[in-house]
């Protein structure tokens, strides 16, 4: 079959999908864009606010128009959240957030029925709702062929239940991939050509807790990274505990691990932090920054935040101003709280109005521009080693580790890892030139 599939989401959604894709191709099926026709529509879907659940429908309803007569497939977090209402959108095939593989292979069974008139036009739903349960499914790691970049999920589950979000009800609780299939893994991808990792999940802080052995985050990076030594290992997402002085202490013994930490904040007020269920403070997260600074070489530190939750006043909004300052972050994703049915903030007093929150986050764009120019001005005249992607724009496109994006002119620079020297600052990217290699001890030629 010509298959086409889409992906909102996280970056385990889009590792899940890369996992399919890559299923998909071994078994001889055809990968085409989302926006043609196909035989087939694969549709892995995100409900992490009301809006991710109103763009899902949109590419259900966009899928069926394009092509009548295609099956339409859904999965995902909306799909194991909402079962009963995607599939009265008239979809062929529901999946919620496991057993991808028998999502495809119940796929394959539904184009064999269609083609021998054996379908019932009634739609399969296969919804696994014993969250409690599940075992960790481990995936085809990896990515397409022509990309320098692979993703390796290593954990799936959240038990933190924060008050906005909906995620441990469609993923339930942690579930990890073993130590030695991680290493086994990251040996694979490496001998397989990419150049770099980026290690994802849910919470992949939690790494290890379902083992109950003591094993943590830290023991799986240095596993992954001396497994295979010539990658690049890259982190996702931290909850700020997980830095401590042994955590840095240990990872900054690593030479391949990249100096790039995403820290979810969420929010610079303690009020709003525990009206949130998150489970630091200010004083706890900002300890992390610190000694990310003390024990990486000008890391690139980056989170997220939420503005205008519920009953967050304008004295508290500035106070997160004050302390997103005080973090001088090098980049931040910056979100308007949606209202999430299901969850309790929803219920919460003190709903923040649109026009409120939308100045808001504003405001909050303006000072993390600010901060993350400031950043890259810092390095211009220094060197880094920066891993190219592609070509655009007549320049060849690639992030150093600490993942700040550079353009450099050159000749065939995908997939290979060259230093330049950072020339000028454009924006949010970085201009530079590819740094002469030095000249070998004893070498006199002109």
């Amino acid at each position: 079959m010509n298959i086409a599939i889409c992906t909102l989401g996280c970056k385990v959604n889009q590792y899940e999908t890369q996992a399919m894709e890559t299923e998909l191709v071994r078994r001889g099926h055809t990968l085409v864009p989302f926006d043609g026709p196909a035989d087939a529509y694969l549709i892995n879907t995100c409900t992490v606010t009301a809006v991710s659940d109103k763009k899902s429908r949109q590419l259900i309803r966009r899928a069926q128009k394009q092509a009548p007569h295609a099956l339409v497939g859904v999965c995902g977090c909306y799909a194991q959240t909402a079962p009963e209402a995607v599939a009265a959108l008239g979809v062929d095939l529901v999946a919620g957030t496991g057993g991808r593989m028998a999502f495809l292979d119940d796929l394959e069974r539904l184009a064999e029925d269609r083609q021998a008139a054996r379908f019932a036009g009634e739609p399969v739903v296969h919804v696994d709702n014993a969250l409690r349960r599940r075992a960790f499914e481990q995936l085809p790691a990896g990515g397409l062929e022509g990309r320098t970049r692979a993703m390796l999920k290593v954990e799936d589950g959240c038990v933190n239940f924060c008050t906005y979000c909906i995620i441990p009800y469609a993923r339930g609780p942690i579930r990890s991939l073993p130590l030695e299939e991680a290493k086994v893994q990251a040996a694979r991808l490496a001998a397989e050509g990419y150049k770099e990792i980026v290690l994802t999940g849910i919470e992949i802080s939690s790494w290890g807790m379902d083992f109950r052995d003591g094993s943590g985050l830290a023991d799986l990076v240095e596993g992954i990274c001396q497994a295979a030594p010539g990658l690049r290992v890259r982190l996702g997402s931290l909850e700020p505990r997980t830095v401590t002085e042994d955590f840095c202490r240990r990872l900054a013994r690593l030479p391949n691990l990249c100096p790039h930490f995403h820290l979810s904040m969420q929010s610079g007020c303690d009020a709003v932090l525990k009206r949130m269920n998150r489970k630091y403070d200010t004083q706890r997260y900002y300890e992390s920054v610190r000694l990310l600074r003390v024990s990486f070489d000008r890391p690139g530190i980056t989170t997220d935040l939420i503005v205008g939750f519920p009953g967050e006043t304008e004295a508290e909004f500035t106070e997160t101003l004050a302390f997103v300052e005080k973090c001088a972050f090098t980049a931040m994703h910056i979100f308007p709280y949606s209202r999430r049915t299901g969850t309790p903030a929803a219920a919460m007093d003190g709903q923040t109005p649109n026009a409120v929150k939308e100045d808001r986050a504003h405001r909050a764009g303006a000072l993390a521009k600010k901060l993350e120019e400031a950043y890259l001005d810092g390095w211009v005249g220094h060197t880094l080693p920066v891993l190219f992607e592609e070509e655009k724009d007549g320049l060849w496109r690639g992030h150093a580790p600490n993942y700040v994006e550079v353009y450099a002119p050159g000749e065939a620079l995908h997939n290979v890892e060259k230093t330049v020297k950072i020339t000028e600052r454009q924006g949010s990217r970085l201009i530079a030139v590819i740094a002469a290699p030095a000249t070998p001890s004893g070498d006199r030629s002109n």
